[in-house]
């Protein structure tokens, strides 16, 4: 949506990345080489295996590093896709699509050596874990969709719902907005991503901004703005379309046969609660939670209950 590219770089600075005795994302990973290109990989614990996947799309990893904490528990691995952070970038935006993000995680598991894993794919990237475990669900253990979207029309939904709250709420920023339109502006122009950096980020995304005021080290490429627009459209914040235009998996959602847990924040504006339970119906055999104190991301607003919530699923 509009304002994924000022929230994500945003809480990126605002949420610190390394804790004690965690290793740092700039420095302690290694490359892995996945389809031709060079994916970095940052990854600790013990035991079984969970992949966390970014959002976006055209987010790197470390606003993810509130989940560290399962490292006790667990094998953390966080990664880059391509196009992202220290991962190759491409010198055709036309390279990236959602199948590539699918078949990267699945040339990432074999190159890392896990015959199963978990999977957590947050916002955006709960497509990437969604379409994974519809194509391979023989490699999956548990899956985790966090605030995520089911189908192309409840992200559009979602864009329409996003852009009906900064009308109502910032009539001054929308009429300029309007009018910039009016000249042929589109989302993807400089001007126009601009004028959508108006509205504060935790207006749409958080259920309390004070959880956003952490500082963190810097990141290279933290979000690769001409990805995202190859992915959502030109004009995606109004009208989406490329790979976002067009990915449903509403009726396959419900064969899935692995443990699956759906989670959502009463308070995300974005990925909105009235679109989030229609996954009771298409996926009705996951277990489905919604943090009633979050916005778009419970392992930051509420970290103990997520982190105890992730944990106790993946013991099942």
């Amino acid at each position: 949506m509009k304002l994924f590219i000022q929230f994500f770089l945003f809480i990126i600075l605002t949420i610190s990345i390394q804790a004690q005795n965690f290793p740092d994302s700039p420095t302690d990973g290694k490359y892995y080489e996945v389809n031709g290109a060079k994916i970095w990989v940052v990854s600790f614990g013990n035991g079984e295996p969970i992949f966390f996947i970014a959002g976006g799309p055209g987010d790197a990893h470390p606003y993810l590093r509130a989940f560290d904490s399962l490292s006790t528990t667990n094998t953390i691995v966080y990664f880059d896709a391509f196009g992202r952070g220290k991962s190759d970038t491409s010198k055709n935006v036309t390279e990236y699509s959602l199948q590539r993000d699918i078949e990267d995680l699945e040339g990432l598991r074999k190159s890392m050596g896990f015959s199963k894993i978990n999977i957590l794919g947050h916002s955006y990237g709960g497509l990437v874990a969604q379409g994974y475990a519809i194509k391979y669900p023989e490699n999956v253990s548990h899956l985790i969709l966090a605030n995520t979207f089911h189908s192309y029309l409840m992200w559009q939904k979602n864009c329409d719902n996003s852009n009906h709250e900064i009308k109502t709420n910032y009539p001054e920023v929308w009429e300029e907005l309007m009018k910039i339109r009016e000249q042929g502006a589109v989302s993807s122009d400089p001007i126009h991503q601009k004028i959508y950096g108006k509205v504060p980020y935790g207006f749409l995304y958080a259920y309390n901004p004070e959880n956003f005021k952490q500082k963190s080290k810097p990141y290279p490429n933290l979000m690769n703005t001409k990805l995202y627009y190859q992915m959502v459209g030109r004009d995606g914040d109004f009208l989406v379309a490329s790979d976002i235009g067009t990915f449903d998996f509403r009726k396959d959602l419900k064969n899935l046969k692995m443990p699956i847990l759906i989670y959502a924040g009463r308070y995300d504006r974005v990925a909105v609660p009235w679109m989030e339970v229609e996954y009771k119906k298409y996926c009705p055999q996951a277990e489905f939670i919604m943090f009633e104190k979050s916005g778009h991301n419970p392992q930051v607003e509420e970290p103990a209950a997520t982190i105890k919530l992730i944990r106790d699923f993946l013991s099942k």
